[in-house]
């Protein structure tokens, strides 16, 4: 997914990477590399026709009226092409001074000429100039060093202490000394900007904006394009992973080149959300505000420097040679990063602001339209929050739909993706929670799908009220994440099947009534093939449950041994044979289920809680708790922009692969984090205390990134189904 969600969003975007294959092809961009001085680019003025320059700016100053949002999607597209020139110094200066609200007469003399490109802009973010007040306004002195776009720009906004404050103006180039200087990116150049005894009138002085405003808005442009310089760098890895041949076979194929392309999707999708979300929030309260900037400023420009050194690692030699495009991307990346300043400084301003209670909520936020469908289910979840005993709410949620609301009825409500998302809010707003299913909740969809009418009866209504545990048999010694590899045998007796073999890691197999199962029914070509979903009485003679230790100390996994269990016809699901369907709603179930944030382990709550009230935090604690506060952000922003994509009427697809393997590495992360840092203390381990509970934590998540698909599994589906990477040969080939 883009930055922008919307059709309107995706048209813009479409536009802008056309007009750039038009206007700065690769040809272009080159000719700015070698330049000895640089100039105004041949398509500014076609740029300014489109409209871009003033995108962000109102209609009364010759603007589109449009917002920073449609800006971000703007310079994505741009970014991607790895423009040339000076239309991000322009546009930052230009939303700068509209944050000015004082600056009544800069806005009417700057706006509409940086809006239709007569003018170009630059800003500085680093300080150096100092500043005395007069009575027409300020006179100031110094120097500011490096200043991107400034070479040829028109107009220069800059910071200025002014006794113990800081003061920001806009002055006109020709009034102060521009010097060029040696530039990373070569596309776009930096200079130094000095003045001495320059005289600033009071009506170029920008009273009401700060340098936490202006730092906030560049966090969102410079990530806007870091999300497209890392979206090229993705596109161009991936690309020549599919046709670059060793060994015999595509370089794609192998997983250390294949996980890494993925390692970078996946950077680049949480650059996008955390951009998406700063420009969302842009003119919420200042504080939330700079929240969702601190987090794009620690995401996006570290996303697009790794992807741009990534991609040049997939290309091999050729990606470091002049000739390849790679390292415009890798100047432009760095360039980007260095100019916002450090991550690390970011990410102890999120947690400062984290622990100050500073947070931005990852909602979705409907249209009015949906009130009057909002408090009819508002009235009939204030009927479920009025049953004080919980069995027969369980009973009533169940009966009516209200646990998978999706489903058909009278299973579900069929409700629509609007339905279900005012649903779980109003669930949530009233505290009601309804049966716990656990292995039911994946054990649902598949008898929906797939069960006779009579299994449907027999067994969904029970389980939608949580009367039945259920448990899975999937798992074998010599198949995990290979599931096909399936041994357990099932042959055919009269009125049904004898079940024999050996399964492994069953969560809840000693408490369970019934089990999924799948089992081999004949021995076909395809592995896939000959395999049949079966519904388990775990209390059928020939069972045994056997716990396994794990490495935590406790028991809720099992081996399960089956020794001729008879499982009559009526309890197969689907058709004999063709099992692995069955198996594959179940696990694309699981998937789902698992990337909605309801998991086992540490999260954000708990990170705020360890390290709330605490006096004394290491400058480096303070970092790593900030890096994983805006980690955890990201991983709901990225549900959040799922949940909007369905609403808007598409499917999720191996997206979900993304924030379920982002999600358990967050909260492995999170309890190591948390565990490290009692100190010495964390040595022990006393059953109720803080030791205790850490180290059961941290003990536990290890297990977080094998069940439900493993991490290298999930890395496989990313790279396959998202960049169409060729999946890994079969054993022999």
């Amino acid at each position: 997914m883009a930055i922008g969600l919307t059709e309107e969003h995706e048209a813009l975007a479409d536009a802008v990477r056309g007009w750039a294959e038009r206007y700065a092809s690769v040809g272009v961009v080159r000719a700015t590399l070698d330049a000895e001085e640089e100039g105004r680019p041949s398509f500014w003025a076609g740029l300014a026709e489109q409209g871009l320059l003033g995108l962000h700016v109102p209609e009364e100053h010759g603007g589109q009226g449009a917002g920073l949002l449609e800006l971000a999607v703007a310079l994505e597209a741009l970014g991607r092409a790895v423009v040339p020139g000076p239309f991000l110094p322009t546009v930052l200066a230009s939303a700068a001074l509209l944050r000015a609200g004082q600056a009544g007469k800069a806005h009417s003399e700057l706006l509409p000429g940086l809006a239709d490109g007569s003018l170009i802009g630059a800003l500085s973010l680093t300080s150096g100039l100092t500043g005395r007040r007069t009575d027409d306004g300020l006179t100031i002195s110094g120097t500011a060093e490096p200043v991107l776009g400034a070479g040829l720009a028109d107009v220069i906004v800059l910071p200025v202490a002014v006794d113990d404050a800081e003061e920001w103006v806009a002055l006109d180039a020709a009034g102060l000394t521009v010097t060029p200087v040696k530039s990373l990116d070569r596309t776009r150049r930096v200079a130094r900007v000095s003045a001495e005894d320059v005289a600033v009138p009071a009506d170029r002085v920008l009273t009401g904006l700060t340098g936490r405003e202006v730092r906030d808005l560049a966090a969102l442009l410079l990530g806007a394009e870091a999300a497209g310089l890392a979206d090229w760098c993705v596109t161009t890895a991936a690309e020549y992973a599919k046709v670059r041949e060793q060994f015999g076979r595509p370089i794609g194929q192998f997983q250390g080149v294949k996980h890494k392309c993925a390692r970078m999707l996946i950077d680049l999708e949480k650059a996008r959300a955390a951009v998406w979300d700063a420009a969302r929030a842009a003119d919420d309260p200042a504080e939330e505000a700079g929240f969702a900037a601190g987090v794009a400023a620690v995401i996006a420009p570290d996303a697009a420097l790794r992807c741009a050194r990534d991609c040049i690692q997939v290309l091999g030699g050729i990606g470091f040679t002049w000739e390849h495009e790679a390292h415009l991307y890798l100047r432009r990346a760095s360039t980007l990063r260095v100019l916002l300043g450090p991550g690390k400084e970011w990410a102890g301003q999120v947690a400062r602001q984290a622990l100050d209670g500073v947070r931005r909520a990852v909602e979705v936020e409907l249209d009015e339209d949906t009130e009057p469908l909002r408090n009819r289910i508002r009235a009939e979840v204030e009927e479920l929050a009025a049953i004080t005993d919980d069995g027969a709410r369980n009973a009533k949620m169940g009966d009516e739909g209200w646990v998978f609301p999706h489903l058909p009825e009278p299973w579900g409500k069929a409700a629509s993706p609007v339905e279900q998302v005012l649903i779980l809010q109003e669930l949530r707003a009233a505290k009601v929670k309804g049966p716990q299913l656990g292995i039911g909740a994946w054990v649902v969809p598949s008898l929906v799908t797939y069960g006779t009418p009579e299994q449907q009866e027999r067994w969904l209504a029970p389980t939608l009220r949580g009367e039945i545990v259920w448990c899975q048999l999937f798992s074998e010694p010599g198949a995990g994440s290979d599931l096909a590899s399936l041994q357990m045998r099932a042959e055919r007796v009269e009125g049904g099947w004898r079940l024999t073999g050996q399964k492994i890691w069953t969560s809840l197999a000693q408490h369970a009534k019934w089990a999924i199962c799948v089992a081999r029914t004949s021995v076909e070509p395809r592995k896939h093939d000959g395999i049949t979903y079966f519904l388990v009485d775990m209390k059928a003679e020939g069972v045994d449950v056997r716990p396994l230790r794990e490495l935590t100390g406790d028991a809720m996994f099992n081996e399960v041994f089956l020794d001729g269990v008879f499982v009559p016809d009526d309890q197969v699901v689907g058709e004999v044979g063709q099992g692995w369907k069955v198996a594959r709603n179940t696990l694309s179930n699981e998937r789902v289920q698992l990337s909605s944030g309801q998991g086992l382990g540490a999260g954000t709550r708990e990170l705020l809680n360890s390290f709330q009230g605490k006096d004394l935090i290491t400058p480096p604690t303070l970092i790593e708790l900030g890096r994983l506060l805006c980690e955890g952000q990201a991983i709901d922003l990225l549900g959040l922009r799922l949940t909007l994509k369905q609403i808007s009427g598409h499917e999720p697809g191996a997206e979900a692969s993304v924030r379920k393997l982002l999600g358990v590495q967050f909260n492995q992360e999170v309890a190591d984090f948390i565990w490290e840092s009692q100190g010495a203390v964390a040595v022990e381990e006393e059953p109720g205390q803080a030791t205790g509970i850490w180290a059961r934590y941290m003990l536990f998540s290890r297990s977080m990134t094998i069940y439900g698909g493993t991490t290298e599994v999930q890395l496989n589906v990313i790279a396959e189904r998202m960049l169409g990477l060729p999946r890994d040969p079969e054993p022999g080939k």
